[in-house]
């Protein structure tokens, strides 16, 4: 039990400094978050994304940390667009990989943004979630708000929500589901400050544009 929590742990360790080396996670800049915060701390989708290879890679090593009943357990995995939508459908055909050929394949169903309603499921990815298995993706958590919108729409769906999963986990979660949460690394900001009163922006501290 012991080798198996260190090798996690190293795992981790070694994810975070990867995040970081390709300038994935990045730690000490000054950004602003889009809700009302700013703050030294950001995942750069567009850096993790823009790279294929980069994306099987993390995805990979987020699998080996899933235990192995939800590697074969998991009916569908499914995502909030872009970046969770593009992590889900990685984790999707690399868990096939996982399974013997006679296993039912995986699927994969996106949660679209509606800036009038906020996340919705199309009709036809609703069908597939009925009595599923579902497995929640995405490449960060903060609140963990966004993944409490997109369970009640599976529930809605007719399916169940099995696990969560990450690339990277902020540690400020508020919304919990009650189901395993698995972070490929985790990083707590140090601080995060209004945008009204942001010492990076009194002192002048240009904010990263992407």
């Amino acid at each position: 039990m012991g080798a198996g929590v260190d090798k996690r742990a190293e795992r981790r360790e070694k994810a975070l400094k990867d995040l970081q080396q390709s300038e994935v996670l990045m730690i000490d800049g000054h950004f602003d978050y889009g809700n009302g915060y700013h703050g030294r701390v950001y995942l750069n989708p567009h850096q993790l994304f823009c790279h294929p290879s980069t994306i099987w890679r993390f995805a990979q090593d987020l699998i080996d940390l899933m235990p192995s009943g939800l590697v074969q357990n998991t009916d569908v995995v499914a995502g909030p667009v872009t970046g969770g939508a593009l992590l889900a459908h990685t984790i999707a055909g690399l868990l096939d990989s996982r399974r013997s050929l006679t296993h039912p394949p995986c699927l994969f169903a996106p949660f679209h943004y509606d800036p009038a309603g906020g996340f919705t499921l199309r009709t036809f990815y609703r069908r597939e979630l009925m009595g599923k298995r579902v497995l929640l993706a995405d490449d960060v958590r903060n609140t963990g708000e966004t993944f409490a919108r997109c369970a009640a729409l599976v529930r809605e769906a007719g399916g169940a929500v099995v696990a969560t999963v990450e690339i990277y986990d902020r540690c400020e979660a508020i919304a919990e589901l009650g189901v395993p949460n698995i972070a490929l690394a985790e990083y707590r900001d140090p601080e995060n400050y209004q945008a009204g009163d942001c010492p990076l922006c009194r002192a002048g501290t240009p904010i990263a544009r992407f």
